[in-house]
């Protein structure tokens, strides 16, 4: 079994907005990368963005960049 690491999480309302989030980090070289919402976190459209905490930063930043809606950010062990 995999070892749970602390990920910064990025849930969304729209698959269209966690692409949207993809796309962004990849252009700007922000961390992390798109996963199935962990279940004791609630996404709209059951997608997520994991990046390590550390970079947190960058992922906000590159949300806003880009005007990516975000519904909620939460740091979580999975």
């Amino acid at each position: 079994m995999r070892a749970k690491k602390t990920r910064l999480i990025a849930v969304f309302h729209t698959t269209a907005a966690a692409m949207a989030m993809e796309r962004a980090c990849a252009r700007l070289g922000a961390p992390g990368r798109l996963i199935p919402a962990p279940r004791s976190i609630t996404a709209g459209c059951g997608m997520c963005w994991a990046a390590p905490p550390e970079d947190g930063e960058a992922v906000r930043d590159a949300a806003r960049q880009a005007g990516v809606e975000v519904a909620g950010w939460h740091v979580a062990e999975i």
